[in-house]
């Protein structure tokens, strides 16, 4: 069953999926190190009312699956969980500190892809279906 969230105004259900990886791709997302950036995303979330729907720590990335309220952007709670997580493992681990320079722990960029429960297909036939009188002779928004 579709489970959406809810605001005053509004009944929302937006889910992204989140990859990001350390700079040069090392591999040292393991043992403490994995176990601690787990808690850290967990508290983050926690605190900026983000639900984590499911995620993996692998040993040279992070997933994340997540559901955010529509006044988050994904760009906003990117930078939370990859400043936040980086600044505070830096602190926690010596070893990060030698390898990771300039207090630069993720590498820049990341991949969202946005979730649906239906396809661009589907849109496009509901809005070309609705009913109205046109405002002009070509009440469409399509780009030629």
């Amino acid at each position: 069953m579709q489970r959406y969230g809810y605001n005053v105004h509004s009944k929302y259900d937006m889910k992204v999926h989140l990859v990001w990886i350390p700079k040069y791709r090392k591999r040292v997302l393991i043992g403490q190190i994995a176990v601690r950036v787990r808690e850290l995303l967990r508290q983050v979330t926690m605190e900026n009312e983000i639900q984590i729907i499911s995620g993996k720590v692998a040993v040279d990335h992070i997933h994340m699956f997540i559901s955010y309220k529509p006044q988050q952007s994904v760009s906003k709670i990117v930078q939370l969980l990859k400043g936040t997580s980086s600044r505070l493992l830096m602190q926690d681990f010596a070893s990060l500190r030698k390898q990771f320079w300039g207090r630069h722990l993720w590498a820049r960029g990341y991949l969202a892809v946005s979730s649906g429960t239906i396809t661009d297909e589907v849109i496009q036939e509901y809005i070309s279906i609705q009913e109205g009188e046109p405002l002009h002779d070509n009440d469409q928004f399509q780009i030629d």
